[in-house]
């Protein structure tokens, strides 16, 4: 090994331990905050750090301050986050120690993410695929060495579900990505033996096309030497390779999860502390005692040093609160011909369809995958149809039953530029999705002070139609609007489904779509007016714009009522204050989207007509339609003649097969006529 990599890797392994030691003498200090630190990993952290690039993209994991260190941060940096400061370069003090994101010219660039115990490995390899996309459709800089994605996991991580979804994929696809698991044997209180039915060296040969190697990761040279072949077969070759270190663990947890209180392998770990180790790897390599001590003083005179400037930063002010929940969207007002001369009508299904034609074909960063959206098919509702075929298998493809993987990949496609809209076949499979959704997708723009927002549509078709029972009918806005850090679309008519697309499409924020599968055809009876004159190819309609669908004037001398709703629920208030012939004293406010809401719209029409009545098809008990009726009770009381109502499904666990049951449990324009008419007469 070269002397200056080694002497490198020397002082950057005495930093990280000397920030250890420096935690510990000063623990009640630095202990506010939870912290964990790289004491017994740093040899394979620093072997590892020193070799990346900055095309390179990287995903360390809590413990891995050390590869911080290798990359370029210095110890004040970190500590900036240790003390959740105000000038903490990952986060603004919004996150723990070593939660890293960084978006450095001169360093691998680090997307958001969580607290990294497995979900990490999607969104890491949603980068890897990204990376090769861009290298298949000749997006990539090739004046540059090809970039890899390094993904750096604890080996308790690899029992979780969603890092056999990543590893799935990158085997399957050939992605270039290196999975960097480092073993110490624990989980917390748990170890390996009552834990694991292997390793991650053994479990990682379950999959074909994953090829792993194990190594000594306390022995720096080995590591280093090990990892520069894996790193320049990944270039190379670009395909996935799993590298398993063995490592001791010499400090705790976390600070407040202390060692002593469990571990019984204190001894025999400490035999393996990487740190004499590479001192004595120093002096064969020709480096005199007094040169090695030198170094040890300057590296924790400076963590020392460090320290004190730390302490003094400045903190974060209430006001640093309100800031990158989401990036500004260009797409602030309506554009384009929403009803071109000439043009057909057509069904809810084709617009969305029309509109993700005319993306791809202006913008080769767009793509499109999910469960049979490939060209075998093009969606089980045909949502896709004619697409790969139009833009290949590469841009339009087929993912296995992965949900999780499908939502968290986009966090690495959009870090590298690309903007992915992915499909969940139904609502109700959209559950193993939520853990990425919440923890990665929604959180990456707040928690990176808005390095990071996640640019991507995730599109859901929702709802009751046709006796689909319990598993393809379910309403899930309630959940999916209880995740900050999103935007939601549920459109009623494919003129909107189109416009709300293009918007999305343009806004840098992650954008949810449930679109009703019972008003794509409109082969339900009343929903013709979900189908709609196809808008122009530049047609934008912008998030937070209810439209006032049935407008009435304000009357003294009859009962008047706003009906505010979305989706199938707005077919069913239009139908029904047609058919009671109350058009003239029930203005209808379509939502189209419930994040952002349209609030003043919906204020300004109750206090013009008095009573409101909200309709959704969710079962109503505690959810967003209840929410909202007690927003508008709040903010409209006092011009209010009744109290605001609510209609929805009856609140039974799921929707039954048969079409009777069905039809008893959800909403429909009758059952919405006898709630008009009780609020009317109250």
């Amino acid at each position: 090994m070269k002397k200056e990599i080694l002497k490198k890797g020397f002082v950057k392994l005495c930093t990280a331990k000397a920030m250890t030691e420096l935690y510990e003498a000063n623990f009640k200090q630095v202990s506010k905050y939870v912290h964990a630190t790289s004491r017994g990993h740093e040899a394979v952290q620093i072997a590892l750090g020193l070799q990346l690039l900055p095309q390179d993209y990287a995903f360390p994991y809590y413990r891995d301050d050390a590869m911080l260190l290798a990359f370029g941060m210095k110890p004040y940096d970190l500590m900036l986050q240790l003390l959740a400061k105000k000038d903490d370069p990952f986060s603004g003090g919004r996150s723990y120690y070593s939660h890293p994101s960084l978006k450095d010219d001169d360093k691998p660039k680090i997307p958001h993410q969580s607290s990294a115990t497995g979900m990490q490995a999607i969104p890491a390899t949603g980068v890897a695929m990204g990376m090769q996309y861009k290298e298949l459709q000749g997006l990539n800089d090739t004046s540059i060495e090809n970039p890899l994605v390094v993904c750096s996991l604890g080996d308790a991580s690899v029992t979780e579900g969603e890092i056999a979804e990543a590893f799935q994929m990158a085997a399957l696809k050939q992605m270039p990505i290196l999975y960097l698991v480092q073993d110490n044997g624990w989980d917390i209180s748990a170890n390996a033996e009552e834990t694991r039915a292997q390793n991650a060296f053994e479990y990682a040969k379950g999959f074909h096309g994953l090829d792993a190697i194990s190594i000594d990761g306390a022995n720096f040279i080995e590591s280093y030497n090990a990892l520069e072949e894996v790193i320049a077969t990944i270039r190379k070759e670009r395909r996935p390779i799993l590298v398993h270190a063995k490592v001791p663990l010499l400090n705790h947890h976390t600070s407040g999860v202390r060692m002593e209180w469990y571990r019984d392998d204190l001894d025999e770990a400490k035999s393996r502390d990487p740190y004499p180790v590479i001192k004595k790897q120093l002096l064969d390599a020709g480096f005199s005692k007094q040169e090695v001590k030198k170094l040890e003083e300057s590296a924790y005179k400076k963590v020392d040093s460090d320290f004190k400037k730390a302490l003094k930063a400045e903190d974060p002010k209430p006001e640093d609160l309100f800031t990158h929940d989401f990036v500004p969207t260009p797409i602030i007002e309506e554009s384009g011909v929403r009803e071109p001369e000439g043009a057909e009508r057509v069904v809810m299904v084709d617009c969305a369809l029309f509109a993700v034609e005319e993306l791809m074909r202006e913008h080769k960063e767009c793509l499109l995958y999910g469960q049979d959206v490939g060209g075998r098919l093009g969606g089980v509702f045909r949502e896709a149809a004619t697409l790969a075929q139009k833009f290949g298998d590469d841009r339009v493809f087929n993912t296995p039953i992965q949900e999780a993987f499908i939502v968290g990949s986009t966090v690495g496609m959009s870090a590298v530029g690309l903007k992915p809209i992915v499909e969940v076949q139904f609502a109700d499979y959209i559950w193993p999705g939520l853990n990425q959704l919440f923890t990665e997708v929604s959180r990456s723009c707040y928690l990176t002070n808005g390095k990071w927002p996640v640019s991507m549509i995730l599109r859901v078709p929702i709802g009751a139609y046709g006796s689909g029972g319990p598993y393809h009918s379910s309403s899930v806005e309630s959940v999916v609007t209880n995740i900050r850090g999103i935007k939601i679309a549920y459109p009623s008519n494919g003129a909107d489904l189109k416009g709300l697309m293009k918007a999305a499409y343009h806004d840098p924020n992650p954008v949810v779509i449930l679109e009703h599968k019972g008003l794509y055809w409109s082969k339900v009876p009343g929903t013709k007016t979900a189908t709609s004159i196809e808008p122009a190819e530049d047609y934008i309609l912008p998030f937070g714009k209810a439209w006032v669908l049935q407008e009435i004037w304000k009357q003294e001398d009859v009962e008047t009522l706003t009906i505010v709703s979305y989706g199938m629920g707005v077919h069913w208030a239009y139908n029904a204050s047609g058919e009671l012939g109350l058009r003239d004293q029930i203005e209808i406010i379509d939502l189209r989207t419930l994040f952002p809401l349209d609030e003043d719209t919906i204020m300004k029409s109750v206090k013009k007509t008095g009573k409101c009545l909200v309709v959704t098809e969710e079962p109503s008990n505690n959810s967003f339609a209840r929410a909202l009726a007690g927003k508008i009770q709040e903010e409209c009381f006092k011009y209010l003649d009744g109290p605001v109502m609510v209609i929805g499904s009856e609140n039974m666990p799921a929707i039954p097969l048969n079409s009777t049951l069905e039809e008893t449990m959800i909403p429909s324009t009758e059952k919405v006529k006898a709630k008009i008419e009780m609020i009317l007469d109250y």
